[in-house]
């Protein structure tokens, strides 16, 4: 059983303990992530487990013979190799076991003597060759093929020089090569910073069907959840274990931070009390043991603290600014790259305060979509009418190349920032990764992610009433997606987003449309209704090999659950046909919105019974309990009944084509 073990393991950097007394074990099945807020040296332990950083104490035992390999963040170039030469490079340890094999087989057919040499060299060969059998080595050129598609590249690339692909795909090819290799222990230090959402899928299934031991740090809680069944938290030093995914942990880890908050709380009013007391006697002869005896028992507390990282912040961003119902409407775009046409008569209506998410895989024109509703590209044919009062912040990830100047972080965000807003200047920028000291950094000096964040943070301050962002939770942590994600929920504007990170998407996201092909279509959802419906699609088609026709609609709800697909052509009959249903798809909206704000009143109605029934007003008095109770039957009744109303409604929904 191939295993790491560490025990008492404690690193410092200075008179900052990194790491202090951990344990660690890390055997075969080991499904696990590591978390810990940025800084806290998540990256450094990957390192100590790989062996590239020595402990300062503490023992390490590997099994012998145990394969690590480890993938670090970023820094890997390839260069002097084409793509299939690196990817051979993945099997050097079998070819060395090949050799070693053609060795041991010119010894034995040397030897004639069955003595123990023999009988070991036999062993060794039979162990070797077990070991090249599992490792895929004969499946090789197969396997090579299947992994660099799988993490988007393309057949024809395998034979393009390594040292012609961008930093990104750098690392691609190193996660690629790592993944041939077929070790028994995986560490990988933010594998998904620079995938896409399909390499990501493909990463996560293939992790799934690993069979040896992995660690992983992500910030795609998405991913996490799919691929981990055990957490390990770093902070202050310390290293916790906790059982289940992601999003178990963050809950069982929000009951602790309660409870710790509590315990914060009533220790600092105790000590205020101790305070003051000694403050008032501390003069008085008569009252001096007393007042000794205080100011000993809070040199003797053990002080609680609340570690900045794990503190909740909310940020709440500029109110939109007022604009009309229709916020923007796209009439027959079309976006050519020499003869590749990846949008191609895209007419769609966006209404004031949606949440749109453009989906679609790498090269169907998400970001040229982006670009040309924000006024950055102009190189397109057809027309965009923006609505009455709309005023459009953009954000990209070259927007990180306007952050530069002598001037601290503090005094770039505050530059801009509505006068209301500047007492939470500091919380913002602690939520997006700028905390203590980092604040006052100079500009120039700032790397890559750090000038992103910034830039993401000064866009969002602005006030304006349409948001459009591409890849806006790039080089985010997980706390500060979990910020970035409840601000934009409670955004009143309009949003249109690009985004690889599935939980934001599916999070954020209310409706939904695909670019495929020089092809869209409008999905009424997020992006996991959206991955459920062509999911459907595909299966219909298998069962179907034919196009079912599109009946006609005569209500809301009847248009919204027959129509199937509607062709997309630029007739004024079919356009006109678009409008209508366009229409009615409106007024269903309207109505579940209707009924999803009743649900949301009536549950805040529920609470409310619920605690009064826990205050000793009325939890004392039977008539009281006995009118509350009824109460709350006759609450959860309506909240029953509206549910399933919104059921129906929601199960009536389909795509529709524009």
């Amino acid at each position: 059983m191939a295993f790491i073990q560490f025990t008492g393991v404690s690193l410092a950097f200075g008179e900052r303990d990194i790491i202090k007394n951990a344990s660690f074990f890390l055997k075969d099945g080991t499904r696990a992530a590591l978390c810990g807020a940025n800084g806290s040296g998540k990256t450094t332990f990957m390192k100590i487990l790989a062996g590239i950083i020595k402990a300062d104490s503490g023992d390490c035992a590997i099994e012998k013979g145990c394969h690590v390999s480890y993938l670090p963040q970023s820094g890997i170039v390839h260069k002097g190799r084409t793509l299939r030469e690196e990817a051979e490079l993945a099997f050097l340890e079998t070819k060395k076991m090949l050799q070693r094999c053609t060795k041991i087989e010119n010894d034995l057919a040397n030897s004639f003597d069955d003595d123990s040499k023999t009988k070991a060299m036999l062993a060794e060969l039979h162990d070797l060759n077990e070991r090249v059998e599992n490792s895929g080595y004969n499946l090789r050129e197969k396997n090579i093929t299947l992994v660099f598609k799988g993490l988007g590249f393309k057949e024809s690339d395998l034979m393009r020089n390594a040292q012609e692909f961008s930093g990104g795909w750098q690392m691609r090819i190193a996660l690629a090569k790592l993944i041939l290799e077929k070790p028994d222990i995986l560490l990988l230090d933010e594998p998904t910073n620079y995938l896409d959402i399909e390499a990501r899928e493909f990463l996560t299934k293939w992790l799934c069907a690993f069979d040896g031991a992995y660690l992983l740090v992500s910030h795609d809680k998405y991913f996490l959840d799919s691929t981990v069944n055990e957490v390990y938290e770093l902070v202050a030093g310390n290293l916790k274990k906790y059982a289940g995914n992601y999003s178990k942990y963050q809950a069982v880890r929000a009951q602790e931070m309660q409870t710790l908050i509590e315990r914060y709380k009533t220790q600092q009013e105790e000590i205020a009390k101790s305070e003051d007391l000694i403050r008032r006697f501390r003069y008085k002869a008569s009252k001096a043991a007393m007042v000794q005896e205080r100011v000993k028992k809070l040199e003797k507390m053990e002080r609680i603290e609340i570690p900045e990282s794990l503190k909740k912040i909310a940020i709440r961003l500029p109110p939109p600014i007022h604009s009309g119902k229709i916020a923007l409407t796209l009439e027959n775009i079309c976006k050519s790259y020499g003869e590749n046409h990846v949008i191609q008569d895209l007419s769609i209506t966006i209404e004031s305060g949606e949440k749109l998410l453009v989906a679609g895989a790498n090269g169907a024109g998400k970001s040229s979509l982006l670009r040309i509703i924000a006024g950055e590209d102009t190189a397109y044919n057809g027309k965009i009418i923006l609505g009455a009062g709309i005023k459009i912040a953009y954000f990209t990830q070259e927007a990180s190349e306007s952050v530069r100047g002598t001037i601290s972080v503090l005094e770039f965000i505050e530059q801009d920032t509505p006068t209301e807003l500047l007492p939470k200047v500091r919380d913002m920028l602690g939520a997006f990764l700028f905390r203590g000291d980092d604040v006052y950094k100079i500009l120039d000096v700032l790397s890559g992610g750090e000038k992103s964040r910034l830039a993401l943070l000064k866009m969002l301050l602005k006030p304006v009433n349409m948001l459009v962002l591409d890849e806006p939770t790039n080089h985010l942590d997980l706390d500060s997606k979990d910020i970035l994600q409840e601000a934009l929920q409670n955004y009143s504007g309009t949003i249109i987003f690009v985004s690889h990170d599935r939980y934001f998407m599916d999070a954020l996201a209310a409706k939904t449309l695909e670019l495929k092909q020089g092809m869209h279509r409008i999905f009424y959802g997020n992006y996991a209704y959206y991955l459920e419906k062509v999911a459907n699609e595909t299966e219909n088609k298998n069962e179907n090999d034919h196009s079912s026709e599109v009946p006609k609609s005569q209500t809301a709800i009847s248009a919204i659950s027959t129509v199937q697909k509607v062709e997309n052509t630029n007739s004024k009959e079919q356009r006109e046909q678009n409008k209508k249903l366009q229409a009615e798809i409106r007024k269903f909206k309207n109505s579940e919105s209707y009924i999803i704000k009743k649900i949301e009143d009536l549950e805040t109605e529920k609470q409310n019974i619920e605690a009064a029934l826990s205050t000793p007003e009325v939890y004392s008095k039977g008539d009281a309990v006995r009118i509350h109770k009824e109460k709350l039957t006759n609450v959860e009744a309506q909240i029953e009944k509206l549910n399933t109303e919104w059921e129906l409604l929601n199960a009536n929904r389909v795509t529709i084509s524009v």
